[in-house]
């Protein structure tokens, strides 16, 4: 079977199609197809399944083109990935999930099924956990649907929150005032700001109170309107704290939590605020719990690895 995706700009078809076509030949060996440039379009043939499957993979490859300018070897390896049978991915619904952030001309794609569950999750509830291991974009994801949601008007603030606890230090013992004690805490959160937004950006609405950071334990007392709210590293609060946080949810407001309930920093047997969260408020209405797992680590490839061996050593 042949089909052919006809095109009116091809000038950045070699951008798409990589250096020495690297990322054609790619989507012609895991899909199967053949892919010929003419004088109207792409050209592909190969079982109809497979032709069908790839249209809509080129479609979405070159809607991320025009809108971000440019394309990856990972974006084809992940969405090559997606574009198989059993993931079961519509193509045309995940080109609707891109987030425009663009301060900078940045677009955030989720790039696995569990990645797009997750950003469907935060569109459509006012609370929602992501929980996870290292590299799944939980915490990425969760800024660039806040930075969205500022630039649209949907929210007035973005709210960034998350326990100091690592290597047993107090705050009180730290040099510095409120922010700059709490900041190597909250750089994670900063880094991925950072990506989304110029330096001068942050630090103007830092100054304006439209960007706040501060520790867990500041939140209580607080009601927080208007705002997108984000806890990160949840699983070294405890279930008062967690508690204490979810009820300062105000009006018009979204929270996302994220955290690795493998990585708690929290005394051995102490039972952390995301363990205790799901267990009481699973079946909550409006609240949704979203489970990443190894295959949503987007980072290098030995991340997946090494998450898998680890996994792997506890269960044996």
């Amino acid at each position: 079977m042949d089909r052919t995706i006809q095109l009116t700009d091809t000038q950045k078809l070699p951008i798409l199609f990589g250096k020495y076509d690297g990322n054609l030949k790619l989507i012609e060996k895991e899909l199967k197809v053949r892919v010929v440039h003419n004088e109207i379009g792409l050209k592909i043939s190969g079982d109809r399944p497979q032709v069908d499957r790839t249209c809509d993979l080129f479609d979405y490859l070159l809607g991320i083109l025009e809108t971000a300018g440019d394309i990856k070897k990972r974006d084809i390896i992940y969405a090559l990935k997606l574009a198989q049978p059993d993931e079961g991915v519509d193509f045309k619904l995940l080109a609707k999930e891109k987030i425009d952030v663009s301060v900078k001309g940045t677009l955030v794609t989720p790039k696995t099924k569990g990645q797009i569950e997750y950003v469907d999750a935060i569109k459509h509830h006012d609370i929602v956990f992501g929980v996870g291991p290292a590299g799944t974009g939980k915490t990425y994801l969760a800024m660039a649907m806040a930075v969205n949601a500022l630039k649209k008007g949907l929210v007035r603030r973005i709210i960034l929150t998350r326990p100091a606890i690592e290597a047993g230090e107090s705050l009180g013992y730290l040099p510095g005032d409120m922010v700059e004690k709490v900041l190597p805490y909250l750089r994670p959160l900063y880094d991925a700001l950072y990506d989304m937004m110029d330096a001068d950006k942050v630090e103007s609405y830092t100054e304006q109170g439209i960007i706040e950071v501060a520790p867990l334990a500041f939140m209580r007392g607080r009601t927080l309107n208007d705002a997108f709210v984000i806890l990160d590293e949840a699983q070294n609060s405890t279930p008062f704290q967690m508690k204490m946080f979810l009820t300062r949810l105000g009006f018009d407001s979204k929270t996302v939590i994220t955290g690795d309930i493998t990585q708690s920093d929290l005394p051995k047997g102490t039972v952390n605020g995301l363990v205790s969260a799901e267990k009481v408020l699973n079946n909550i209405e409006g609240i949704k719990f979203v489970h990443l797992t190894a295959d949503d680590v987007v980072r290098h490839e030995l991340v997946q690895r090494i998450i898998e061996a680890y996994a792997n050593d506890q269960q044996g």
